[in-house]
């Protein structure tokens, strides 16, 4: 999934950008700033609105010498495109949620990379570090097969491939103290979507 421009990689083109632009937002825009922010010419702009008002989809006010337009939020394809826009809180909501339905609980599940930057898009990867608790060894056929059905999960509801960082909740304070880059990167933006806070394992004792 494209979840940079979520909406424009399931309408391709002009008319998926100035939705995507609509959906973002509850304000009124004139024509000169959605084109702007769709990254498209006014006179493609001016092109697609007229159609998408008349779909209904888009509100179109006149306040002379302009005219506003807007998301109509009541119809049929409102919800489509609204959660087309918040894909990427969906699926880390859903990381979170395949993660506590493991049978074997991580002590922590963490997005990071270019999806908890917001940066993701259908070529990037899913990266996800998952602490693995004390009691449960990293090659356990029960602790191993759940990794992968969490991997197979997040890339059947999102459709990128899926990289998972492991560590074991002895090493996973060292991890996040050390100068390694991709631990550091972590600790800097990491999303916490299962167990503990990035903040708390840090705290973690060993012995």
């Amino acid at each position: 999934m494209d979840f940079v421009r979520p909406i424009e990689a399931i309408v391709p083109g002009a008319q998926g950008r100035v939705l995507e632009v609509l959906a973002r937002t509850t304000d009124e825009l004139n024509l000169r700033t959605i084109a702007r922010l769709a990254g498209i010419s006014p006179a493609q702009t001016s092109r697609v609105l007229p159609r998408l008002a008349y779909l209904g989809i888009v509100r179109r006010r006149e306040v002379p010498p302009a005219s506003l337009f807007s998301l109509a939020l009541d119809h049929v394809a409102a919800g489509p495109l609204l959660a087309l826009a918040a894909s990427r809180q969906s699926v880390l909501d859903e990381i979170g949620r395949a993660a506590s339905e493991l049978v074997d609980l991580p002590i922590s599940a963490i997005v990071f990379g270019s999806l908890a930057r917001g940066e993701a898009d259908a070529e990037s990867d899913i990266d996800l570090a998952v602490v693995r608790p004390t009691h449960i060894d990293e090659d356990d056929d029960s602790w191993v097969d759940g990794l992968e059905s969490l991997r197979q999960r997040v890339r059947d509801v999102s459709g990128n491939q899926v990289e998972i960082l492991e560590v074991g909740v002895d090493d996973v304070a060292h991890k996040l103290t050390s100068n390694n880059p991709v631990w550091a990167d972590i600790c800097r933006e990491g999303r916490v979507v299962y167990g503990r806070s990035i903040d708390e394992l840090r705290e973690i004792k060993v012995g």
